[in-house]
Formats: structure tokens, C-alpha cells, sequence
């Protein structure tokens, strides 16, 4: 669009506050905006002389303008940052943060659960968070079990279930995790009260807390309930020891947010501080990229808005290293010069600081000097193991199975000391009945070089295998079958010692600990584990694995479910005697399920 063709449409603009859609010819959405004045702000677009590139060339593409009006400048910001997330212009701000972040859910239910989660669902339950980091969630909750009783088990704990007397108390009771609700050993009351005390926990808020297990500790005393007193006195020494440990502790009182930015060329990097009750709670870095030209200030507002939405950030003070128009007049902005708050904002600064410089040595990692380092603990590798070829090409097998059932391999590969995962497989089991480690790493590994031999493709010059002789020799009896003894070199890698054995030698090779060779060696064999466990995670959400148990006449999926609940594995109940399978599922039924295990052995 031409200032030309501008003017012909401007007195159709309004002089009010509001926001802004520019489209191209396709009817794409280019850009949109707000304004305190509609027709001031699309009109400058079209008067100034823009020194940026990408600024000529959005104005070139314009092809129509739609705009919104609203009641005040703070509404069309609001209104700007929805759009932009649901359409996500190209020339707008782009803050590259795709992450999936973990919640800690309070489930819906009698009792509820308390646990990890990173799907929000819309049933009734209270999501506390996102988090920004899954370690830290799972350090939370594992302290959280520590100072606060909550049940861990997924029992229908219904009153009419608890009255019928259906379940009995379990370990977690014993060990002091749980206070029974399952048997009716605790009220509703009394573990919603321990909710509340987790909430205030999670919010970083421990003084309620400590209040709390205090006036308990002190009830316990009065009726001379000693042990139970001392256990909950060491549940406040732990609460306080975790105050005292907390990254920033009571530096200023209150809630508040705190952010940081630094910005190169076209790129800013934001840093978020969540603050509670004194207490860092939250810290996150993004990278956002900037499309127009904008502002330091503009990257930090659009940034602030989209950090506090994510995290349901509902602080009424931002701390931030300089002035801005934050259009949201009930927050209060504070750009501080010394004391707690500067020391806040300092902490935010070093934390975006150190992030920029992680992200350039990952970059300097993968350039051409960290290639020949890679090259170098290849050739190391090469002369350790005493391989005839350099080994630029690994690949690794890993068999698992699920509950002792259902067995399926996964292989990695790796190219120049570095994953190939478009070369990554994965097999289920076709050949093999029940449980045999050995007989499906033979399969596993056939079926692998028997296609690489009929699409006439380069066998890789090490094979790892993740097991002990059996595996290994498995393996190798694969290779002979296919006739390509000598293609490539066999090793298995012993679990537990990560000794590297070698087909046909007595004693294995042990690599100094922390050489690079075993690092990639292990690099390689987590890398099978992750891959083969996420082939089980997505077997079993997809309702692929049937229960072994099912497949035994007359025992159907409500029996298998309740063996497996109770004995944990299908190898527990093959170990388990008639009697105690008759306790739980009956004489006929138990006769089934023996029978069966019988004839598989």
C-alpha cells in the first residue's frame, strides 16, 4: 500500500484508542497493533522514513487494514497480546518459547492426588504453576512428601469404598507418608487442611506453614504424644533449613516480579525472577526475536505480558532496569537504584547474563574445534577397543520388556560421535514367545543387518550391545547367520560394572572411568534407554499392550488388572504360591492362572 493509497482511507480511521490488523493480497495477517490514537499511530507507517528493511517491506505487502476500537489504551494492549498469540504474525515480536512446561496438579477426586502433569485438562482440578524446570518440580514434590501427608496411591477412596473396609493401609502408611484415609484414618478435614499447608508451600509461603506443625507439635506434647511431637518438630527444623537454603530468603517482603534485558542486533534475551514472600520461587529466560526495529522498552512489555500470563503471575509490583509505559495502571512498576529490590534486579541481570553465555559455548561447541575433539575421542575409542576401522559409525541395541511381558528392542545410531536419529529403529518382538532377553536380542539384530544387507548399505564399524556374554553372544550368533563375520566389530557392555566384553574373551576390558571413550560409550547406551523407553510410553498410551494375563482363558481384564495391582509384575505372579492367588481372586481362578505359567515355562 502507497502513503497515496494511504490517504484515501484515512479519514475512515478513528482518532480513538484501539488496535490495528494489516493483511497482504492472500488475506495473511502481516502485523498487528495498538494505538492510543488509531489513525496517528497507522499513519505514521505511511508519513515516516523508516531506516529498517523488514519495516519498508511489511508497508509494501499491505494490501488492506482492519482495526478495533476499544474503551482505553490498557484494553488494546491486552487485546494486542491475544492476537498476536493466536495468530502470530511474522512481523511481529516472536519470543521463541515453545516449551511444554510441567504443572503440579491437585487432582479433582476424594482426597485428591497430588502429583506432576504437563497436560492442563479442564476436569474440575486446581493446576499450581507451570514450573519452568521438571528437576526442580520433582525436588519439590519429593519435599514436599517429606513435610506434608498427602496419599501417593490412585485408590477410588470414595466414602461408600472406605466404609466397605475395600482397602488395606500400605507402606507409605508405615513409613509416616500417608495417614491411612484409605482405611478411614483421616478425615477429609484434616488432609484438606494439609492441602492448604501445601499450596502455602508451594507459593513459598512457609511461615503458615510453620505456624501450623508448630501448634501441632504443641497439641501432641499437651496429651504427651512425645514421638509423634519430635516427628513433627523435625518436620520444622526441615522447614526451616529449606528457608534458609531458598535462593533469595525474605530479601524483600511481598510478591513481585521481577525482569531484565539485554539485547543483540535483533535478538533480546529476558530474564524473569517470580518473587513470594521474599523467596525466589520462579526464574525463567526467554529469547525474543525482534521483526520492526522495536524498542528495548517494547521487547520488555510485549516479554512481561506474555511471562506473567504464562506463569499466572497475579504480583502487583514489576521490577525492571528502566523506565517503561506499562499500560496496566494497578501494577506498580519499580525501577530501583539500591537496596533489596537493586539487588533483586542485579541477581535477574547476572541470571540473563550467564544464559547468553551458555548459549555461545553450545555454539562454540558445535563448531569445526569441537568436531575435531569428537574425532579425537573417536580415534581414542578406535585404540582402545583395538578396532580395525575408525568408528564413525556406532550402533547400539537394547532389549525391555513391560510388567516381564511383551518385549519389545530399540537401536540408536550414531554418525561422527554424534546421534543420527533419522538411522534410530525400533522393533517389536515377532519371533519369540514369552520372556527370552537372549533369543529376542538375535532376532532384534538379524532383521537390522539382513536389510542393511539386501539395501546393500555400510555395516557400522562398532555394534554395542547393551547386556552381558548372553546378549553379546546372541548377537554374534545373528551375524553368523547372515555370513558377515568380520563386517564390523561385536562388543557387549555389562550393566552394572560397564565393562566392555568382547565375543569369545574370558575377561573384559575396563576403561578408566572418566576416559572419553567409556563417556561415549555411556552417552550412547542412555541414549538407547531414553529411546527405548519412550517406544514403551507411546506403546502404552496408544492401548498397545495387553496384559499377558488376558491372554489366559477365563481370566479376563478385571482379574489380570487386580493380580497385577497387587503383585506389582507378571514375574511376581509366576513366583507366587496357589494359596495367596486364591486369597485374591479365588480357587478356579488362581488353578487358571498357575496352569498357564506351567505349560510356559
Amino acid at each position: 500500500m502507497t502513503a497515496e493509497e494511504f490517504q484515501n482511507i484515512a479519514a475512515t480511521i478513528p482518532h480513538q484508542p484501539g488496535i490495528y490488523k494489516y493483511f497482504d493480497k492472500s488475506g495473511e495477517i502481516l502485523y498487528v497493533g495498538k494505538a492510543k490514537d488509531l489513525r496517528k499511530r497507522v499513519g505514521s507507517y505511511f508519513t515516516k522514513t523508516f531506516t529498517g528493511y523488514k519495516t519498508h517491506e511489511l508497508v509494501r505487502r499491505i494490501n488492506h487494514i482492519e482495526f478495533m476500537i476499544v474503551n482505553s489504551e490498557q484494553d488494546a494492549f491486552l487485546l494486542e497480546n491475544t492476537l498476536i498469540k493466536q495468530y502470530q504474525p511474522r512481523f511481529n515480536i516472536n519470543l521463541k518459547d515453545d516449551k511444554s512446561y510441567p504443572f503440579i496438579v491437585i487432582k479433582k477426586e476424594p482426597f485428591p492426588r497430588v502429583f506432576l502433569t504437563r497436560k492442563k485438562l479442564n476436569d474440575g482440578s486446581e493446576y499450581l504453576g507451570p514450573y519452568t524446570s521438571v528437576k526442580k518440580v520433582r525436588e519439590l514434590l519429593n519435599f514436599i512428601k517429606q513435610t506434608i501427608q498427602l496419599r501417593s496411591c490412585s485408590l477410588n477412596l470414595t466414602e461408600n469404598n472406605i466404609k466397605k473396609k475395600k482397602f488395606k493401609l500400605c507402606l507409605e502408611y508405615h513409613l509416616g507418608n500417608c495417614k491411612g484415609p484409605c482405611e478411614g484414618l483421616q478425615t477429609t478435614e484434616d488432609y484438606d487442611e494439609s492441602l492448604v499447608q501445601l499450596k502455602n508451600l508451594l507459593r513459598g509461603n512457609l511461615a503458615p506453614v510453620i505456624r501450623h506443625f508448630k501448634k501441632e507439635m504443641a497439641g501432641h506434647a499437651e496429651t504427651l504424644e512425645f514421638e509423634k511431637a519430635e516427628q513433627i518438630r523435625s518436620k520444622i527444623s526441615f522447614l526451616e533449613n529449606y528457608q534458609s537454603k531458598s535462593v533469595v530468603a525474605n530479601a524483600v517482603k511481598g510478591d513481585m516480579d521481577v525482569f531484565s534485558l539485554l539485547k543483540e542486533n535483533n535478538i533480546a534475551y529476558v530474564n524473569y525472577l517470580m518473587v513470594r514472600n521474599g523467596t525466589v520461587i520462579q526464574t525463567q529466560t526467554s529469547k525474543v526475536e525482534s521483526k520492526l526495529d522495536e524498542t528495548e522498552e517494547e521487547l520488555l512489555v510485549f516479554s512481561i505480558v506474555h511471562m506473567r500470563a504464562t506463569f499466572n503471575s497475579d504480583a502487583r509490583e514489576i521490577i525492571v532496569p528502566f523506565r517503561i509505559d506499562f499500560p496496566q495502571n494497578e501494577i506498580l512498576v519499580t525501577v530501583p537504584r539500591a537496596g533489596d529490590k537493586k539487588k533483586l534486579l542485579d541477581l535477574s541481570q547476572k541470571n540473563v547474563s550467564h544464559f547468553i553465555e551458555e548459549l555461545k559455548n553450545k555454539k562454540r561447541i558445535n563448531t569445526g574445534t569441537a568436531k575435531k575433539d569428537k574425532h579425537k575421542i573417536l580415534e581414542q575409542l578406535q585404540a582402545d577397543l583395538q578396532l580395525k576401522d575408525f568408528p564413525g559409525h556406532i550402533e547400539c541395541f537394547d532389549n525391555s520388556n513391560f510388567q516381564g511381558s511383551f518385549p519389545v528392542s530399540a537401536m540408536v545410531c550414531f554418525r561422527n560421535g554424534e546421534p543420527s536419529k533419522q538411522d534410530y529403529r525400533r522393533f517389536n518382538i515377532k519371533t519369540v514367545k514369552g520372556i527370552n532377553d537372549f533369543a529376542s536380542m538375535k532376532e532384534t539384530v538379524y532383521r537390522r543387518y539382513k536389510r542393511l544387507l539386501e539395501e546393500e548399505k555400510d555395516f557400522p564399524q562398532l555394534i554395542v550391545i547393551d547386556g552381558g556374554k548372553g546378549q553379546l553372544n546372541a548377537a554374534r550368533e545373528a551375524i553368523i547367520e547372515l555370513n558377515a563375520l568380520g563386517k564390523t566389530t561385536l562388543v557387549g557392555l555389562a550393566k552394572n560394572e560397564e565393562e566392555i566384553f568382547f565375543s569369545g574373551d574370558s575377561i573384559p576390558l575396563k576403561l578408566p572411568y572418566n576416559s572419553e571413550s567409556l563417556k561415549l560409550i555411556r552417552r550412547i547406551r542412555d541414549e538407547v534407554h531414553r529411546f527405548g523407553i519412550t517406544f514403551h510410553r507411546q506403546k502404552r498410551s496408544k492401548g498397545t499392550f495387553k496384559n499377558e494375563l488376558e491372554d489366559i482363558p477365563g481370566i479376563g481384564k478385571n482379574t489380570a488388572d487386580q493380580l497385577l495391582k497387587a503383585f506389582r509384575s507378571v514375574k511376581n505372579i509366576r513366583k507366587t504360591e496357589l494359596g495367596e492367588l486364591e486369597k485374591l481372586v479365588g480357587k478356579a481362578k488362581a488353578k487358571l492362572v498357575l496352569d498357564h505359567f506351567q505349560k510356559n515355562k
